[in-house]
């Protein structure tokens, strides 16, 4: 058999809730609740959303689209509430697949994870193929090349090369993640407080009533997306909030490093509040921002809210200078969005392989005795999304009939996946906010620091409608013609992909039955018990 690293012993409280929950402490527990709240806001990410996704919720329901955001940031705060009262009771690595497991059964806890798994890979790539057409700009810019951000090679190379640096600084320590995490904080900061100023100085274009216009979404005429909501804005609303349910996530990645975080019990849930929080004001900032910057005659604004303008758009009223710092300031945004998620998903992959349920577990579940991470699983969760990322070479010309729906043509398939990074991260929350139902029926009394005591029902209710209507809007097929169909969901395409990916996962479930395994006895490691820092 082959020798595991020494494990790691700090005698703190946490570590023995730890070996209590049936675990060796092997990490090294160096996050305070500064690094946990920014490795959560990193991976959130309010400058990436909001860049991506400005010019959906702007053309799909005009400037009114930025009140949408208030709803989902509340409801979220409900999921964040339950997800804190569990992380603060199960301070593991693995978060939702260590919760659900231990609210309801093994099984139960393997399709959380292997759902929220994949959500997470597919969004490394989605975050840093999205790197690179910002990437291209400046590069253009300093120095006069000619970069296409669509030729296929370009995209590959420059993905490949950044998530290799991602897995080298999160394979060196829990730590490393934390200060790009932090520099991810601050960047985004001033990427959002800053642009909103910078737009402010140089003068908007609209009194603070524009926000409250549709101006003329609703109406296929006046659409400068060209979707047509047959004149109503709800219609419009229901779609346009989708522009912010695909931002506001990512905060339960605090609990997925908790075995890395000081007093875990207390910090991941504050932590997991404090991200979706800030990232709602800071989004709301800048949203507010960019509206109001956007040009006041008609072409103008139909540019600034269409796919081939967008955002730099409304930024190229600021200085030449001005725009290249705040290009900087979007790319460290990226990176250090990418870093985060990949941090939280190799800890998934280390809470599975400790559990023995996936292939290779043995190897997997290795943790590297100079820095105390899991670099195996990290060097996993670094291949899976550069083989998702060659997706982008599939590209149709024409569009592809597949069974009774329609694949489009000029759309790769790793767009494709990527819807199943938001429909994948919806189905998982769901599914956790119900085993914590399921828990509570059975008598579950939550021991942790974070407790919600008597709103602990209401609170979960709340939170597990929400997020059953909204993964109902995410995956709703309504035709390419629809604006969710055009704009979003692509029809029948993120529905399919998730029926997918949860196909192959039943395979490999009904063969190998992960859920009759569980952690190596511990009478199986031989290894000793050194002290933080040896």
């Amino acid at each position: 058999m082959t020798a595991r690293p020494p494990v790691v012993r700090d005698d703190t409280d946490e570590n023995d809730r730890l070996i209590g929950l049936g675990y060796r402490p092997e990490l090294r527990r160096v996050l305070g609740l500064f690094d946990n709240f920014s490795i959560a806001f990193s991976y959130l990410s309010p400058m990436v959303g909001v860049y991506s996704l400005f010019v959906l919720g702007a053309g799909a329901a005009g400037p009114a689209y930025i009140w949408l955001m208030i709803p989902v940031v509340a409801f979220m705060l409900l999921v964040a509430l339950v997800f804190g009262e569990l992380g603060s009771h199960y301070p593991l690595a693995g978060a939702l697949y260590q919760y659900a497991k231990r609210s309801v059964s093994p099984a139960y806890g393997w399709w959380v994870g292997w759902i929220y798994g994949l959500a997470l890979l597919v969004t490394v790539a989605s975050v840093d193929t999205g790197l690179v057409g910002y990437l291209a700009a400046l590069l253009n810019d300093l120095f006069g090349l000619k970069l296409d951000p669509t030729n296929h090679a370009l995209i590959l190379g420059a993905t490949v090369a950044l998530i290799v640096v991602q897995t080298i600084v999160n394979t060196v320590g829990a730590k490393a993640m934390g200060y790009i995490s932090r520099l991810g904080v601050y960047v985004e900061t001033i990427g959002t407080f800053g642009v909103a100023i910078a737009l402010a100085v140089v003068g908007f274009h609209h009194g603070f009533d524009f926000l409250f216009t549709s101006h003329g979404a609703e109406s296929v005429k006046t659409n400068t997306l060209g979707v047509d909501f047959g004149g109503s804005w709800i219609g419009a609303a229901l779609v346009a909030v989708l522009a912010h349910s695909y931002i506001f996530y990512g905060f339960e990645s605090a609990g997925d490093i908790a075995e890395e975080t000081k007093n875990a019990s207390r910090q991941v849930p504050r932590a997991m509040r404090s991200a979706l929080l800030y990232g709602g004001i800071a989004s709301f900032v800048l949203v507010a921002g960019l509206l109001l910057a956007t040009p006041a005659t008609a072409k103008g604004y139909a540019s600034a809210v269409s796919f081939s303008g967008g955002v730099p758009v409304i930024l190229g009223a600021l200085p030449q200078w001005l725009q290249d710092v705040f290009l900087l300031v979007v790319l460290i945004a990226f990176f250090s969005c990418g870093t985060a998620v990949q941090g939280a998903g190799s800890r998934l992959l280390f809470s599975y392989a400790r559990d023995r349920q996936l292939p290779a577990s043995g190897w997997m579940r290795r943790v590297s005795p100079r820095f105390q991470t899991p670099a195996n699983a990290l060097l996993v969760a670094g291949v899976v999304p550069v083989l998702f990322t060659l997706l982008v070479n599939i590209n149709p010309a024409k569009d592809v009939h597949i069974l009774w729906f329609v694949f489009p043509a000029g759309i790769n398939a790793l767009t494709a996946l990527v819807s199943f990074g938001v429909s994948g991260i919806y189905l998982s929350f769901l599914l956790t906010v119900i085993g914590s139902m399921i828990a509570r029926s059975r008598g579950w009394q939550p021991a942790g620091v974070f407790r919600l005591g008597r709103w602990g029902w209401p609170v979960s209710i709340a939170a597990a409608l929400y997020l059953a209507v909204m993964l109902i809007d995410i995956v709703l097929p309504s035709g390419l013609s629809s604006p969710r169909g055009a704009l979003f969901n692509l029809d029948w395409i993120t529905l399919a992909v998730m029926v997918v990916l949860l196909a192959i996962g039943a395979v490999y479930f009904l063969v190998a039955r992960p859920d009759r395994r569980g952690p190596v006895p511990a009478g199986e490691d031989t290894e000793d018990v050194v002290p933080v820092g040896r």
